[in-house]
């Protein structure tokens, strides 16, 4: 077991613990909460119930220690694969800037420049003539 997943299993047992304990409501005499030992409802004399504080922390609790746990086991180095290597497009025609190349890329494109060798194709981006 490697020291990541002993130090995740301590940290789930810890909040689990932690959980059963706030959560658990304090033991009582008699039958119950709000019975009185005659079995008689003896009710809460006028105040609200005010139950639920431990649920509350426990929750707070458990976010805390959630967060703490998350953040980690969030590797610290995050590998980012190299983008495939682009292969250009094999030409058959003939090599650039020459006389050839010239009235080929003119006869085909209606847009080249000779002075950069590009013309705009559909996409609005200007390309090398090939």
């Amino acid at each position: 077991m490697g020291k990541t997943s002993f130090t995740a299993l301590f940290a789930a047992a810890l909040v689990a613990l932690t959980v059963l304990t706030l959560a658990a409501p304090p033991a009582e005499a008699g039958r119950g909460r709000g019975y009185s030992n005659h079995g008689g409802y003896r009710g809460h004399g006028g105040r609200g119930y005010r139950g639920g504080g431990n649920a509350v922390a426990a929750g707070i609790i458990g976010l805390g220690v959630g967060a703490i746990i998350g953040s980690a086991l969030t590797p610290r180095e995050v590998y980012v694969a190299p983008p495939p290597p682009r292969y250009a497009p094999v030409a058959y025609g003939p090599q650039p800037w020459s006389p050839d190349w010239y009235s080929y890329c003119y006869s085909r494109y209606r847009s080249f420049n000779p002075n950069t060798g590009t013309f705009v194709g559909y996409d609005g981006y200007e390309h090398f003539c090939r």
